[in-house]
């Protein structure tokens, strides 16, 4: 019924697991876990529901009955094509055999989500228009001192581009924060561009799941990784691009000194270059991390949630405090994208890429500063946002 990730593979597991399961069967360090298949029934008959909470409640018996992370492994998840990067739901810091089986279900019904549903018709390629089997994994939890996102890279002795945040990784995954960017060169020299990582994202030792708290103005202005521990996550991303026999996109976590391994799956579109040393500032200029290649003049849309995506005008350039997978039907309207947070290897600039428009993150009061209506024009590649000088007749 539930299957050792080092057997895992796409066609039963999922894309997710399948990934991990080549890197685990290698030796590399990821954590223990298990996957509900895609043909597990979850709820009939009774007795194979039960059957199935049963199994569940013995593995996490035998890990010492830890803090578990729930997520999805779509048959069309992590694929070469399509990442489907955030579209499905990842349940952490569960704890008990019955509330995992409440998140394999919910985990489950991500599959049939509007947003969900909306991504793989635009996005097309390998995934199916059709809602996709959907398997889950359940893998021990990492309690992270510091996580993030490595993109290895796509050329021969080029960068790795390395983003981190402290605590767990969701918060740098779903674009909360404007994280640490880094490149580490083939022969291991490091740049590293500062972020404003303000708050982090812990496991809630006493309820279960997790919780968000902000960092000290002191970590705020520290860099999360030391040139060392940037150099080994490269080393270690370079035997996985290895294993998978393409570049990857990878979700990392430090734990105790200890690096782990949470995700790899392939990179589906071209990734700027990390932004340069900026000029001479300009008070019509604003400058972010480059998240997707290209450049838009167009009019600015403020959004700042649900609420508002009904304002949005085909061709608009949206600007916004950061996005959800619930903003991905916007994608394919929006000429452009600016968001006051996040990074270049975060969910939405995976998505950005992915339908070819351009996309500016970690814009700093971005949301204040532009008005709707006003005239921008956004340079995904270089990393700016220029407003059009005012209109002096």
């Amino acid at each position: 019924m539930l299957v050792p990730l080092s057997q895992a593979t796409r066609d039963r597991c999922g894309g997710k697991a399948a990934g991990l399961a080549v890197l685990h069967r290698a030796g590399l360090p990821v954590p223990d876990a298990v996957v509900v298949p895609g043909d597990v029934p979850l709820n009939a008959p009774a007795a194979g529901a039960e059957a199935l909470r049963a199994a569940i409640a013995r593995i996490l018996t035998d890990w010492g009955d830890p803090a578990v992370a729930v997520r999805s492994s779509a048959a069309t998840e992590d694929a070469a094509d399509t990442s489907a990067a955030g579209q499905y739901e990842s349940v952490l810091g569960v704890r008990g055999a019955d509330a995992v089986v409440a998140a394999v279900v919910r985990c489950r019904d991500s599959a049939g989500a509007p947003h969900t549903a909306w991504y793989r018709s635009r996005i097309g390629g390998s995934a199916s228009r059709t809602e996709p089997v959907m398997a889950v994994l359940v893998q021990r939890m990492v309690a992270a001192d510091a996580a993030g996102v490595l993109f290895t890279p796509a050329v021969t002795d080029g960068p790795t581009r390395i983003e981190a945040g402290w605590g767990l990784g969701s918060a740098v995954v779903d674009g909360s924060v404007t994280p640490d960017s880094y490149e580490v060169t083939a022969e291991g020299h490091v740049r590293c561009e500062s972020g404003r990582p303000h708050l982090r994202v812990d496991l809630d030792a006493r309820h279960g799941g997790t919780h968000r708290r902000p960092v000290p103005a002191g970590m705020q202005a520290a860099r999360v990784l030391e040139d060392r521990a940037a150099v080994e996550l490269a080393r270690l991303g370079t035997r996985i691009a290895a294993l998978r026999e393409a570049p990857q996109d990878v979700e990392w976590a430090i734990a105790d000194g200890t690096a782990w391994i949470l995700q790899s799956r392939p990179i589906t579109a071209d990734l700027p270059s990390l932004r340069g040393a900026a000029g001479p500032p300009s008070p019509r200029t604003l400058m972010g991390l480059p998240g997707s290649h290209g450049t838009v003049t167009a009019s600015a849309r403020i959004l700042h949630g649900p609420e508002d995506f009904g304002a949005l005008r085909r061709g608009e350039i949206i600007v916004c405090p950061g996005t959800d997978p619930a903003w991905t039907p916007l994608f394919s309207l929006a000429g452009g994208i600016v968001a006051e947070s996040g990074g270049a290897l975060s969910h939405s600039a995976i998505v950005a890429r992915e339908h070819g428009i351009p996309a500016v993150l970690g814009v700093e009061g971005a949301a204040g500063r532009i008005r709707t209506g006003d005239r921008i024009t956004v340079d995904g590649t270089g990393g700016t946002v220029a407003l059009a000088a005012p209109d002096l007749a």
